[in-house]
């Protein structure tokens, strides 16, 4: 089911069994695939910037432009929204959530701050000497790391008064996430760039090559591979053993020499990986059969927003112009 919006789609994310898109005009709409027009709420009065599944997997949470963290979700045949959190007109532009922990993190500007889902007196806030550009919680979700200038600062959710752990490395570092057994941190970096790190030694790993800037990164095959944007096909790094990628080279999926990837989205647990391109084209590769399959063949638009949801069999999007829909996936797998 496609939909045409009026504003940049910021998220496209899967909440439960519903599809939510998150919009530059800041709004969020609500396709469940039953409905030919989504239900649509202004949660903000500005830009939505950022957004994540609420930790109990009902609905959206949304940082915008106006300093306040939002949690949207389905009421009745419409939608309801409740405030959060609000920093006072300073924009919220990153954000994460756990599902284990019930915890929600955000950051305004050199401020990171930890709230928790089931306890509304909960509040912890870390200072850094940069502005955080993007956080990510652990597998467990009792660790945040923060990725600013310099480098990842790594801090423990719940402690007061802490120091965190820094991992290095010159440049501005723009977003950031765990592997999924917890050993390795991953950034992305202003330049076109990927970096890394092995938490064991804090050793790094420089992963670069890439000709474009890096917007977009998914772990799948139950965390066997790292996918990311920022080329003319997904670059698939092996996260095998105890040195994941280091050492190893990263394979590319779906080379196009007309197009860049700028979304990637995978299933955790499946092999299904999805590509959005910076000409408005959509594709999906089962990673044991090889096999693509254009699900948008129609150009326009680069893709801003990919999700896969954890089945591996829907897929939702949207574009910088406002158009936005969801797919059935195909088994490709013979």
């Amino acid at each position: 089911m496609n939909q045409m919006f009026d504003a940049y789609v910021t998220a496209a994310l899967f909440c439960g069994a519903d599809a939510f898109f998150a919009l530059g005009d800041g709004t969020v709409r609500l396709d469940d695939g039953t409905k030919p027009s989504a239900p649509s709420l202004q949660a903000h009065e500005g830009a939505v910037l950022c957004a994540a599944p609420h930790p109990s997997g009902e609905g959206l949470i949304t940082g915008g432009d106006d300093g306040k963290l939002v949690w949207t979700r389905r009421e009745g045949a419409g939608l309801t929204c409740q405030t959060l959190a609000d920093a006072k007109g300073r924009w919220i532009d990153s954000l994460a959530t756990s599902t284990v922990t019930g915890l929600i993190a955000y950051a305004t500007g050199k401020t990171l701050t930890v709230l928790d889902a089931k306890d509304a007196s909960f509040n912890r806030s870390f200072a850094h000497e940069r502005s955080v550009a993007a956080i990510s919680f652990d597998p467990k979700g009792r660790r945040l790391a923060a990725a600013t200038y310099g480098g990842v600062a790594l801090w423990y959710a719940r402690i007061a008064d802490q120091k965190p752990q820094i991992l290095k490395w010159a440049g501005s570092h723009v977003g950031v996430c765990f592997s999924p057994d917890g050993k390795f941190v991953l950034s992305t970096m202003q330049e076109n760039q990927l970096h890394g790190w092995r938490l064991s030694d804090s050793k790094d790993m420089r992963m670069g090559g890439y000709p474009a800037k890096i917007k977009s990164l998914s772990f799948l095959a139950k965390g066997l591979i790292l996918a990311t944007s920022g080329s003319n096909g997904v670059v698939a790094w092996p996260f095998v053993g105890a040195n994941g990628p280091m050492g190893k080279e990263a394979a590319e999926v779906g080379y196009d020499q007309a197009a860049l990837v700028t979304q990637v989205s995978g299933a955790l647990n499946h092999n299904v990986l999805a590509a959005g391109l910076d000409d408005g084209r959509v594709w999906v590769c089962d990673l044991r059969s090889q096999k693509i399959e254009t699900l948008k063949a129609e150009k326009g638009a680069a893709i801003s927003a990919l999700s896969v949801n954890s089945r591996g069999d829907r897929m939702v999007w949207g574009d910088e112009d406002g158009q936005a829909g969801t797919f059935a996936i195909p088994a490709l797998y013979p």
